[in-house]
């Protein structure tokens, strides 16, 4: 028997609770190999499975609620906070915003399984106005699954496991230093590879206030609201003049945009990844002017620029009537499978203070 295990069986319940609820916190430390080692030693007698899997999901339970709750209450900022510690800062929020979106609860359901999302999941429901009771509800059905398949896993093939950790423990301290360069290595990689994107379009990026003086001097560039249909549920202005549409139909439409126009893209998220990526490959399809917002709407709000809302909708237009007639009195937005342009009203707000 390995030192791991031997200390698994004395501490099992509460080192369990512990894995899981650092885990669901976002913290890079994946709480897998704890609860399969729980389901092998389970087959061997010297784990209760049951207990187990109850400390899994009051586990979840519990750092699920401190989310939500931060969601509910704090709604952008939160998103905020794990745009800067998610290793996916941007591009995970996005995409957990997303699939939020299209799925709902069913998103809830299957959070945990998917890594970055079950952290930004909760908040995201809590930002949303759903009923919390049908919420944890949700989610304390998606956490008993997730503990319980793993727990299953590892009592299947608990002989399998066990092999697994002889190795590792007849390799010696060789092994935890393997382990240790390797997650070393990704994150250094991560690092490299987002400011490697951050670089490639540093020098194209435009201020808050340079588009401020474009706006003021009359001139009509394309912008394009990024954020996630839930995002804009939360904070439903927009930059004057934006149009709000995601990265997929942005780049299905794409023949519809002259190429010589000037094109601004921003996002919620203060680093502004996912519209610096969206930036680069328009660049790639021969967009020379297309630039992120630096600092994206929150940026734009800080100053108290205006900000324009979304007014009633007029449907049966194309996005080529957005490039015949300017972004500032159009508005594209989805509405079920379809789209629609919306009118805005003549004069624009300033933002929020």
């Amino acid at each position: 028997m390995t030192q791991t295990s031997q200390f698994l069986i004395n501490h099992g319940l509460p080192l369990v609770f512990a894995a899981v609820f650092v885990e669901q916190m976002g913290l890079p430390l994946p709480a897998m190999p704890w609860l399969l080692a729980a389901g092998a030693l389970s087959a061997a007698g010297k784990f209760n499975l049951l207990l187990g899997l109850g400390a899994t999901v009051v586990a979840c339970l519990i750092a699920d609620a401190i989310w939500f709750y931060l969601g509910r209450y704090r709604g952008n900022r939160v998103l905020a906070l794990l745009c800067r510690i998610s290793m996916e800062p941007d591009s995970c929020v996005r995409r957990t915003q997303n699939v939020f979106t299209k799925y709902g609860l069913r998103g809830v359901l299957v959070a945990k399984f998917l890594p970055g999302m079950s952290t930004v999941a909760p908040p995201l429901a809590g930002m949303s106005g759903m009923n919390a009771g049908r919420f944890f509800a949700v989610d304390a059905a998606g956490s008993l699954l997730y503990g319980g398949c793993l727990l299953a896993f590892g009592y299947v093939f608990s002989q399998q496991i066990d092999q697994i950790a002889a190795a590792i423990a007849r390799i010696g301290g060789s092994a935890l230093a393997l382990l240790i360069g390797v997650l070393v290595l990704y994150v250094g990689y991560k690092y490299w590879q987002r400011q490697r994107l951050l670089h490639a379009l540093r020098m194209a990026r435009i201020t808050v206030a340079e588009l401020r003086k474009m706006l003021d001097a009359g001139e009509a560039p394309l912008i394009f609201d990024l954020r996630s249909s839930a995002a804009l549920e939360e904070d439903p202005d927009l930059i004057q003049g934006a149009i709000h549409l995601s990265t997929d139909d942005i780049e299905k439409q794409l023949s519809q945009f002259p190429k010589d126009r000037e094109i601004i893209v921003y996002c919620s998220c203060p680093n502004e990844v996912s519209s610096a990526r969206l930036a680069l490959r328009l660049q790639r399809q021969g967009f020379a002017r297309v630039r992120p917002l630096l600092g994206g709407i929150d940026a734009w709000r800080e100053l108290h620029y205006p900000m324009e809302p979304r007014t009633e909708m007029v449907t049966g237009s194309s996005v080529a009537a957005l490039v015949t007639r300017g972004p500032s009195n159009l508005h594209i937005q989805e509405a079920g499978s379809s789209k629609s342009i919306e009118t805005r009203s003549a004069s624009s707000g300033e933002g929020k203070k």
